[in-house]
């Protein structure tokens, strides 16, 4: 069974480093193409993700990162679609002081069960959220939590490359809904 990657950056979306930018070079990845990164409106990009995850199908997984995994997480309350899994990548508290008052809209954070399997990842030292903050994230979103250590906000910034350790988890998120 083939199974297409979408990937849903977040603020600023993510420049030639990041790991997703990375893995759409891969078969069968596609970026979620926001209109606006810089200055985003949170009603325009659950549209964007309506539209890419209905043209994908049901066999897609989402890799979000940041802004992104906040985006899904209210796309998923208003959604009729369904998808596979979500990879949730340093999710970024859009309630916290101090959150870029040019993104508008993410607040509150659903903090409700998500219809599909999903993993969040959180750092150590993530500027953007704390990992305990994080960890509540996948508490209330029915998630397995993965604590990456010190690895920042788990960006361009974080020098992963590729992130090998990322693809592990999405290929684990595949694997338990195939076996299912």
């Amino acid at each position: 069974m083939e199974v297409n990657v979408l990937t849903a950056p977040g603020l600023h979306g993510s420049g030639p480093l990041h790991w997703q930018t990375i893995w759409e070079h891969n078969p069968g990845y596609k970026r979620i193409d926001q209109q606006n990164w810089d200055t985003p409106e949170m009603t325009e990009w659950i549209k964007t993700i309506e539209e890419a995850v209905a043209a994908a199908g049901p066999d897609v997984v989402i890799a979000a990162h940041s802004l992104g995994c906040i985006a899904l997480a209210h796309w998923a309350q208003h959604t009729k679609l369904s998808i596979k899994g979500a990879l949730l990548v340093a999710p970024a508290d859009a309630e916290r002081p101090g959150f870029p008052e040019e993104a508008h809209g993410f607040s509150p954070i659903p903090m409700s069960a998500l219809p599909f399997k999903s993993i969040v990842v959180s750092s150590t030292n993530d500027q953007y959220a704390t990992l305990e903050r994080a960890r509540s994230f996948a508490n209330a979103w029915g998630s397995r939590f993965v604590n990456a250590g010190e690895k920042g906000h788990i960006n361009a910034d974080s020098n992963l490359g590729d992130w090998p350790a990322g693809q592990t988890l999405l290929t684990e998120l595949v694997r338990n809904w195939q076996t299912l």
